[in-house]
């Protein structure tokens, strides 16, 4: 018998929804005839004692969540994420630079240094991508230093503030729609996907409007649903960055689907698996039977 180590944190546990998900990690486990343990932080090193790591808390090179990565990696443990994701996820330059390398459908996009984001290279920014566009900072996550801009002096604002944390911003091609795809990718291959139907009230999937949070609908969508150019896109996008477990994030947009970013760590609390009930033994086999 084999033994899955889920790491998690109390944020991991703050939610019906968050605990719900783990235990049906866990059970899945189980069932499949291994033993499941949930570790925190505090209990780090009993990370070498199991034979493979499924990551459930947020994942940054900054957290502790990398270092419990790193250990399992170390001793020659499967985990899920492994640290190179972590790393690439987490910064959009080397995201969207794989994706580019690869040849894989993004909006158009520019990176753009301190240095050079001139008033008159932010005018040059415009007449390339068009208006509205996008920036982001590059460590951005949950739609956080996520901006949507009308002209070169917002774009300045908001690039200055974005530069206190960061040597880069990315602007990026809008993309109007009133949802996104979000495809699950296991070890290069398709394993679910979901729409996320964005607040009404923003662009964003999450966003704080009027001094509260909005968030996303959520709604799995069973695969013969799913339009094939969406779902290989997908596989594509999580190819690139690595063999790891990703959630796609893809809007359709005029001249087709185009990915928006790929995540390391994806949400599977919010129903997004609800059309694809064996998932998580999915995860179970990658990660202790293979």
């Amino acid at each position: 018998m084999s033994r899955l180590g889920i790491f998690v944190d109390r944020k991991t546990l703050s939610s019906a929804e968050q605990l719900n998900a783990l235990i049906r990690c866990r059970d899945a486990a189980e069932e499949m005839g291994h033993g499941a343990e949930f570790i925190f932080p505090v209990d780090i090193r009993k990370i070498p004692q199991v034979d493979g790591l499924f990551i459930r808390a947020r994942t940054d090179p900054m957290n502790v969540t990398y270092v419990a990565s790193r250990m399992a990696a170390f001793a020659g443990i499967p985990v899920i994420d492994d640290p190179e994701s972590i790393q690439v996820c987490s910064d959009k330059v080397h995201m969207y630079a794989r994706l580019m390398r690869a040849g894989v459908g993004i909006p158009r996009t520019l990176f753009l240094s301190h240095r050079e984001l001139t008033p008159g290279r932010a005018r040059e920014v415009f007449e390339e991508l068009g208006s509205p566009l996008i920036v982001k900072e590059p460590s951005t996550s949950f739609s956080l230093r996520v901006e949507k801009v009308e002209d070169p002096a917002a774009l300045l604002q908001v690039a200055r503030r974005y530069f206190k944390l960061s040597d880069w911003v990315v602007a990026q091609e809008y993309v109007e729609s009133t949802y996104d795809w979000r495809v699950g990718v296991l070890r290069g291959r398709f394993l679910y996907a979901c729409k996320y139907i964005i607040p009404s009230q923003t662009f964003k999937i999450q966003d704080s409007v009027n001094g509260h949070v909005v968030y996303c609908g959520v709604e799995s969508v069973p695969p013969a649903m799913v339009p094939p150019a969406v779902i290989d896109l997908g596989v594509r996008a999580g190819q690139a960055i690595g063999d790891g477990l990703y959630g796609v994030d893809i809007k359709e947009g005029p001249a087709g689907p185009c990915v928006i970013e790929v995540n390391d760590n994806p949400s599977l609390e919010g129903g997004e698996d609800t059309a694809y009930p064996h998932v998580y033994r999915q995860i179970v086999h990658t990660l202790l039977e293979t």
